[in-house]
């Protein structure tokens, strides 16, 4: 025991039967100190015991402790583990799906649940006195992160936080963001590995190490790890040579060398397994990805499991699927998945039913299912440790491009190799492709750079909330107060740092451009004037001979003999059709007859001057393009009409400028001032030159530090702005109408406030209703996108139509005060929801599907989830006793059946 252990850290070790790392002490000993902490740490190694020591510290001092997570299933997964500890009494578990014994003293939950309390002022706040945020780094994330801010601002001063965060580069600048709005925060940042890690790349069947070995057992020296010598040669021949398959021999002798290609993926498992690198995550970023992978190693006839592992398998999966209806089952495949579990294989992605995933991980967890196919959604906190993980591809789609790896999602994807307590070292492996270069991978697995960036925006329905809890101006303090205006101010303290180091450098240039004979900084300004001026008419000029050049072609006509001035088609031409009609938009298109016998068709930026007709010949009435023997007796007509008159060469247009009185004065000044006999005036020149361009960049810089300053308060101006206009606010007054908005916590808040307020959903039935409310939480997959949405005709059609037209017109109030927050309803998922509400089975409305693609039964049931979650806000927010309500919570029993009602996770 260390001297410095209080007596509460004293008894937590105790529970263990292993010692805790130097860095779990260090945070538990700051916490019982009173400090609140940031743990900066790997995945795997073992963080989360500095929030369960919070868990302990809160049952000591007899005060309350809430775990957030970002996703539900964490908090099941967490409930269950402090169930286990601490018994069912002392627990409860909050995720708007579940509510379990809320008032307990250990409460874990989604952080968003914690939001909503904090805004709602809820009586079970009282007696708290710890706050653990669990993968906290998840407020970098873009739709939801805003969330994680709000908390850490709006807590009590009295609780202390417990921040668990994967390795971040930026983890001290966060430290000491908390250590402004929370008080004192230790930060503890831990890069050690327990279990080390061994970077691979597998070259067709054979695997090597990606880092020289005194590399991967001693780590850089330099801050470069040197690669493997022997992996860049056998990867460069590869490239070269075409592989082992060397020339392929066809029917017409030998062919060009085929490009090598990855072994499949049942031959990647094999060898796994024969290296003893199994279990192993790979991860494949697509789910029709991770499914074929599955049933490639079923067809290739791999099994991992023996008899008794088989056996254990079976009755866990039937055991967990009982409550599924038979009907049900047969719809998702149920046989052929077990059959694939018992092999000891599985897929794991979103597309699944949630029940289907917890057994997945129930399973691997367990040893039991040895190779398991994922999307990068199970690397996002899911307790899954691997003996090692294997990455297919450096890119990946973001739903909008195909988007390279990062260091920090490489870091995440292989931190889940090396099972603590169970591997001596965990592998990272990474499948050569063509084209895949071993410099790119040491430089993902060689880079720890991951930094943390605000995503933090004010919304509708924390504007309300704020100014109904504290009034405007303090709510502009406490949003300035955020981790996003904290960074925004950072880099305007670096960039008025280049704007001070700018000054200095322009007064130095000043000097070296000073003239004996005159003010130089006043001479230079008039030669730029002139510059200025004369690249100004330059332009002029240039537009008005383009303008000129379109009028002279418009005017052509058929027979019409030009001189096309330059380029591959230079030379005489009968125009044979003008043209006239604009080709995308780009002027005059004539197609013309070339003196060499072409035909082709000509565009304005054939003639940077005008044309001029010099002859003109008849064309025959019937004249076919087409016919070489026509084109050449129209040539022939031609040259016999023109002869060996000499045409002359094309007119050149002057290029000097038009005599301007400015220019002329510009020039006279010029001769005119002392400076300009100066010997050494175009040196003092370059000097000029050289201050003008930073005196452009320095007042560029000075932009970007005003647009910084205060940009998140500014945005919350723009929104209650809004809010003003649209009746939510009336100055430092919630309306009736903004407190319905402050109950409503999703993307789409006005646009559903306005739905109520407006009255489009009074006259729904349930089913209708849930259709239409589905259109504010859905959104289409990009691929979707293009289909045309099935909806239930009737009145939902009509509401859906009005919640469009509300749209556009909050997007227009939105466009006024410079804001652009409220994207268009998604019908996309209407129909599904409408049908399912209706009581229709399951395989009808999966196979129906969204926008007539089949839909996957874990989208169903999430977007379900999600569904039912805004339904019950609508229920709560909607007038009492009014239709909505009771609609609202009739739509909720209608979804919540069959596998929906079973699934615990989303």
């Amino acid at each position: 025991m260390h001297a410095g252990d209080g007596p509460a850290l004293r008894a937590f070790r105790g529970l263990y039967d292993f010692d805790l790392d130097e860095f779990q002490l260090d945070a538990c000993r700051a916490l019982e100190a009173g400090d609140g902490v940031l743990v900066a740490a790997p995945t795997g190694s073992g963080k989360t015991v500095v929030g369960e020591f919070a868990v302990h510290l809160g049952l000591t001092e007899g005060r309350k402790c809430f775990y957030t997570t970002p996703i539900k299933a964490l908090s099941n997964q967490k409930y269950n583990d402090l169930v286990k500890r601490y018994g069912a009494a002392k627990v409860g578990l909050l995720t708007g799906d579940n509510t379990v014994n809320g008032e307990a003293p250990i409460v874990v939950m989604t952080t968003e649940v914690l939001r909503n309390m904090l805004y709602a002022g809820s009586a079970t706040l009282g007696g708290l006195g710890f706050v653990v945020m669990d993968e906290v780094h998840y407020l970098a994330d873009r739709f939801r992160g805003a969330v994680w801010e709000e908390v850490i601002i709006h807590l009590p001063e009295s609780v202390r936080l417990a921040a668990l965060s994967a390795t971040v580069s930026n983890a001290e600048e966060f430290g000491e963001w908390l250590g402004e709005v929370r008080g004192d925060t230790t930060v503890i940042v831990d890069e050690h590995r327990p279990v080390p890690l061994w970077q691979h790349m597998l070259v067709g069947n054979r695997l090597f190490d990606l880092f020289a070995l005194d590399e991967q057992e001693e780590g850089p020296r330099d801050g470069r790890p040197r690669l493997n010598i022997s992996l860049l040669r056998v990867t460069r021949d590869q490239e070269r040579t075409g592989g082992a398959r060397g020339f392929a021999k066809g029917r017409r002798g030998y062919s060009r060398p085929q490009r090598p290609r990855p072994p499949d993926r049942a031959a990647v498992i094999e060898r796994l397994d024969a290296e003893g690198l199994l279990p192993a995550i790979t991860f494949i970023f697509s789910r029709a990805g991770c499914d074929a992978a599955v049933m490639q190693c079923l067809y290739a006839g791999i099994r991992l499991t023996d008899e008794r592992e088989r056996h254990e398998i079976r009755q866990i999966v039937d055991e967990r699927t009982a409550h599924l209806p038979d009907e049900d089952l047969a719809v998702l495949g149920f046989l052929e998945w077990r059959d694939c579990l018992e092999r000891g294989l599985a897929a794991h992605h979103a597309g699944m039913l949630p029940t289907f995933k917890e057994v997945v991980e129930e399973l691997f967890t367990q040893g039991l299912v040895k190779a398991v196919f994922a999307t990068e959604t199970l690397a996002l906190g899911i307790n899954m440790p691997a003996r090692s993980v294997v990455i297919e591809k450096l890119d990946k789609w973001n739903g909008e491009t195909h988007a390279d790896l990062t260091p920090g999602e490489y870091t995440q994807l292989t931190g889940r190799a090396g099972r603590r307590g169970i591997d001596v070292e965990g592998h990272a492996v990474v499948i050569w492709q063509p084209g895949m270069d071993p410099v790119s991978v040491g430089g993902l697995a060689g880079t720890r750079t991951y930094p943390l960036r605000s995503s933090f925006r004010p919304s509708y329905n924390m504007a309300v909330n704020l100014v109904g809890q504290v009034g405007r101006e303090r709510a502009r303090t406490l949003l300035e107060s955020s981790f996003a205006q904290f960074q925004a101010d950072r880099a305007v303290v670096g960039i008025a740092r280049q704007v001070r180091k700018a000054e200095e450098a322009l007064s130095g240039y000043l000097e070296a451009m000073t003239c004996h004979l005159g003010d130089f900084e006043e001479y230079s300004t008039l030669r730029r004037r002139l510059s200025d001026r004369e690249s100004e008419l330059a332009r002029q000029r240039g537009t008005a001979r383009r303008l000129e050049a379109l009028r002279s072609m418009e005017a052509l006509r058929p027979g019409d003999v030009i001189r096309i001035p330059g380029g591959r088609r230079a030379g005489l031409a009968v125009v044979l059709d003008p043209g006239r009609m604009p080709r995308n938009g780009e002027g005059p298109s004539p197609l013309v007859l070339t003196i060499g016998k072409q035909v082709k068709r000509l565009s304005p930026t054939d003639f940077p001057v005008p044309v001029e007709p010099v002859d003109t010949v008849r064309i025959p009435k019937n004249f076919n393009s087409r016919s070489p023997k026509e084109r050449a007796n129209l040539i022939a007509t031609l040259n016999a009409k023109i002869g060996d008159r000499d045409l002359g060469k094309p007119a050149r247009v002057r290029d000097h400028a038009v005599e301007d009185e400015e220019v002329t004065g510009l020039r006279r000044a010029i001769r005119q001032h002392p400076c300009h006999g100066c010997e050494d005036r175009e040196d003092h020149a370059r000097w000029a030159e050289r201050y003008h361009k930073l005196m452009r960049e320095t007042e560029s810089l000075r932009r970007r530090v005003e647009s910084r300053s205060h940009v998140i308060a500014r945005t919350f101006d723009r929104v209650c702005g809004v809010l003003d206009q649209l009746g939510y606010l009336d100055g430092e007054t919630v309306t009736a109408e903004g407190r319905r908005l402050g109950r409503l916590y999703t993307e789409l808040d006005l646009l559903t406030a306005e739905c109520l307020r407006g009255g489009i959903w009074d006259n729904l039935e349930p089913a209708e209703l849930a259709a239409c409310v589905s259109a504010l939480v859905f959104e289409s997959r990009q691929s979707d996108e293009a289909r045309r949405p099935k909806i239930p005709a009737g009145s939902a059609t009509e509401a859906l139509t009005q919640m469009v037209r509300l749209w556009g017109d909050l997007e227009g109030v939105e466009k006024d005060h410079g804001l652009s927050f409220i994207r268009e309803p998604d019908f996309g998922f209407s129909w599904a929801a409408f049908r399912w509400a209706k009581g229709h089975t399951l395989d009808a409305v999966l196979s129906d599907g969204v926008n007539g693609a089949e839909l996957a039964a874990g989208d169903f049931v999430r977007w379900c989830k999600q569904l039912i979650d805004l339904l019950g806000q609508v229920s709560l927010a909607a007038p009492p006793g009014g239709k909505v309500r009771a609609t609202s919570e009739k739509a909720v029993d209608a979804i919540k059946r069959g596998v929906v009602a079973y699934s615990s996770l989303t």
